[in-house]
């Protein structure tokens, strides 16, 4: 029997775009949009971040440096976190699935996005367990990361569903036991999650 519905946050929860972020760093450096996009996202900085590798005040001194900007903290902060726009469909449907489900939030992010985006969701409290890759120290698809939602939800993998927006971390869920639906439309969730017998 199905007891948790575990949700990824980026484009499930709230859509990103980073290109938003770039553009707003463009005035700050004389790097063009390319070179920025390499040196922050093709550098493998953030993956880093990201895994609990390096603290926020590192990534922001190594970001400044490598790509040669003239900014605050406060205004970076602004910039790389303001990029969210909250999917509602998503959190409508959550707030019906809790009547009857723990519901889980598993997800690859970082101090930053946590707590300016992630922790002011007005679903935030209905989380019953949030695992976190800066915490755990390792991003999906890793299995430590599915391994310390179950352990905080204290449920079998067969007694949840996942749902993420990119392909390999459901294949890696999939390989543990639990039951993976790729979110690629709402209609699409809600149709597999029927199919899983859940009611909402």
């Amino acid at each position: 029997m199905i007891k948790a519905i575990i949700f990824d946050f980026g484009n499930v929860i709230c859509r990103f775009d980073d290109n938003i972020f770039l553009n707003k760093l463009l005035k700050y450096t004389n790097k063009s949009f390319g070179q920025l996009n390499s040196l922050i996202y093709d550098s493998g900085l953030i993956d880093k971040y990201e895994s609990g590798g390096i603290s926020s005040d590192k990534t922001f001194a190594a970001i400044k440096k490598t790509c040669g900007l003239s900014i605050l903290k406060d205004e970076f902060i602004e910039a790389y976190s303001n990029i969210f726009t909250s999917v509602e469909d998503t959190i409508k449907l959550i707030k019906k699935l809790k009547r009857n489900y723990k519901i889980g939030l598993l997800s690859n992010t970082n101090p930053w996005d946590f707590e300016i985006n992630i922790k002011q969701v007005e679903i935030f409290d209905l989380f019953d367990a949030v695992s976190l890759s800066y915490e755990v120290g390792e991003k999906k698809p890793g299995k430590r990361m599915y391994m310390d939602i179950l352990n905080k939800l204290k449920l079998k993998p067969d007694e949840c569903v996942f749902v993420d927006d990119i392909k390999k971390n459901i294949e890696a869920a999939s390989e543990i036991g639990l039951h993976g639906i790729h979110y690629t439309t709402y209609q699409k969730l809600v149709e597999r999650l029927r199919k899983l017998h859940i009611t909402f």
